[in-house]
């Protein structure tokens, strides 16, 4: 049986995926050939780091196929977000109740996992802007940016939580 989940949003909230997802698309569209950029580095991790040579070797065979991959998978994302996002979303005026109407995102398996894949490095490369490591420690909880990231990672829980919600159902 094939696994199928639906995600609420207000549509407000649908609209900052879909920005911060096509930000992150332009961001890969920027580097086509090396991380110069350390999000991108981020994104795409040595995998020999006591090897420099090894590493530059290994990037050079695999990144260009996995940045490709993620711009593939945030493709999907605003496919799916097509019909939830009306185009004056982010320019309303806050009190307007149309940002606030709830809308209904259904993603089978493959979105699913595209959406959790593009929101987890949506929110690394928030975190190397913001210059979370690999702890909170170094955060500013005056600094309002957090609360994207934050809302991110809340999201992500959110959809986790309904892959499993959906393969409990399934395996029943």
């Amino acid at each position: 049986m094939t696994r199928e989940i639906v995600l609420e949003f207000a549509r407000i909230e649908a609209a900052h995926i879909a920005g911060l997802t096509t930000q992150f698309v332009e961001l890969l569209s920027e580097q086509p050939d090396s991380p110069q950029d350390p999000a991108i580095a981020r994104l795409v991790p040595d995998a020999y780091r006591e090897d420099p040579d090894a590493a530059r070797e290994f990037r050079g065979l695999t990144e260009v196929d996995l940045l490709d991959r993620r711009r593939s998978e945030a493709a999907i994302v605003l496919a799916s977000l097509e019909g939830a996002v009306a185009t004056d979303a982010l320019t309303s005026q806050p009190g307007d109740p149309a940002l606030r109407e709830t809308v209904a995102v259904t993603l089978n398996a493959t979105e699913a996992d595209a959406w959790l894949r593009t929101l987890a490095a949506v929110r690394l490369v928030l975190a190397t802007r913001l210059g979370v490591a690999d702890s909170d420690e170094s955060r500013d909880e005056d600094d309002a940016r957090f609360g994207i990231y934050d809302w991110v990672g809340y999201r992500l829980h959110l959809i986790v939580d309904a892959i499993d919600e959906a393969t409990d159902l399934t395996s029943k």
